[in-house]
C-alpha cells in the first residue's frame, strides 16, 4: 500500500488514532522480501522508521521476513539500526528448504537481533498429528498437549523475544499459558522427539505450502490453492482419500475448482516475489 514516502508516516498516525495511543512498542515493515525490499528502500521507508523511533513514537523497529537467508543477510548488513526481525519458525519448516527457518534464524544470531516467532505451530497444523506421531510426544510428557511442543520449540531458542500464537479459543488460550506462566525450555530428550515428529511429517509431506496466501489474488480463476494443497497434504499423510475428495466437493461455492486452472503462470509469476515456498 505504500506507494511514496509519505504513505508511512500517514499510515502510521492513522495507526495510532485507531489504536487510541501516543505510541507503538514494536512496529516493524511487514512481509518484507528481495522485491518489497526495493519498494522499501525507493520511499526510505526504513529512514521514517528510524524518525519515528527518535521521535519517540516507536519504541523498538524491525521488519517481518518472507524470503530467503541471503536476502535476510543483505538487508541486516544494509540496516544493521534494525533491532528483531518476525519469522516464520516451526521444527516442521526448520530445515524446509523454501521457508529455511533455520538458516533465517541463525542470520538473526549472526546480527545480534531478536527474533518474534510467527506461525509456530504452522497455522494449526502441529496441534493435531497422526497418532503414532502424538504417542511419541505423549510418553515423554502426557499431560502435554500436542501444541505445546510446537510452541516450545520455537520458545526454546536463545534470540527468541516472543512467540505469537494464533488461539481462536478460550481453551486454547489456557493451554498456552499452562506451560509459558513457568516456562521450561525443551529437554535433549524432548528435543529429539520433536526431530523425530519433524521428520515423520516432512518424509509424508507432497506440496510444501505455507498458506501465506500471497498467491490468491493473482489467479483469475480464483483457485484457492492453499485450501486444496492442505486438503491433499492430508490426504497423503493420512491416507484417507474419501475425506479428502468430499472436502473438495463440498469447498464453498465461488471458488475455482483445480480443474479450472488454464495454466496462465499468474501463480507461478507471484510465488519467486510474494510466496515462501513456490508451491504453485
Amino acid at each position: 500500500m505504500v506507494k511514496e514516502q509519505a504513505d508511512v508516516r500517514r499510515f502510521f498516525r492513522e495507526q495510532l488514532d485507531r489504536l487510541g495511543t501516543d505510541y507503538v512498542d514494536y512496529y516493524w515493515l511487514h512481509a518484507v522480501n528481495a522485491a518489497t525490499y526495493e519498494t522499501a528502500k525507493r520511499v526510505d521507508a526504513f529512514g521514517e522508521l528510524r524518525a519515528l523511533k527518535a521521535e519517540g513514537l516507536t519504541r523498538h523497529i524491525g521488519l517481518s521476513f518472507h524470503d530467503s537467508a541471503d536476502v535476510l543477510d543483505r538487508i541486516l548488513t544494509e540496516h544493521p539500526e534494525m533491532e528483531y526481525v518476525q519469522l516464520q519458525l516451526n521444527y516442521f519448516d526448520w530445515d524446509s528448504k523454501s521457508v529455511q527457518a533455520r538458516k533465517c534464524y541463525e542470520v538473526c544470531v549472526k546480527h545480534g537481533k531478536q527474533v518474534v516467532v510467527m506461525e509456530p505451530v504452522k497455522g494449526g497444523s502441529l496441534a493435531k498429528l497422526p497418532e503414532e506421531l502424538e504417542q511419541i510426544y505423549r510418553r515423554e510428557q502426557p499431560d502435554l498437549s500436542t501444541a505445546s511442543w510446537a510452541v516450545r520449540f520455537a520458545a526454546s531458542l536463545e534470540n527468541v523475544l516472543a512467540v505469537l500464537s494464533g488461539m481462536s479459543n478460550m481453551e486454547q488460550v489456557e493451554d498456552n499459558t499452562s506451560y509459558m506462566k513457568d516456562f521450561q525450555p525443551l529437554s535433549d530428550v524432548e528435543q529429539d522427539a520433536v526431530k523425530q515428529v519433524a521428520a515423520a511429517l516432512r518424509s509424508k509431506i507432497t506440496v510444501d505450502c505455507t498458506a501465506c496466501g500471497a498467491c490468491l489474488e493473482q489467479c483469475p480463476q480464483h483457485i484457492p490453492m492453499p485450501a486444496y494443497f492442505d486438503m491433499y497434504n492430508e490426504h497423503c499423510q493420512m491416507n484417507k482419500y474419501t475425506n479428502g475428495m468430499v472436502y473438495y466437493a463440498n469447498f464453498p461455492a465461488g471458488t475455482g475448482k483445480a480443474s479450472a486452472c488454464d495454466g496462465c503462470g499468474s501463480a507461478r509469476r507471484c510465488a519467486p516475489k510474494s510466496c515462501p515456498s513456490g508451491s504453485c
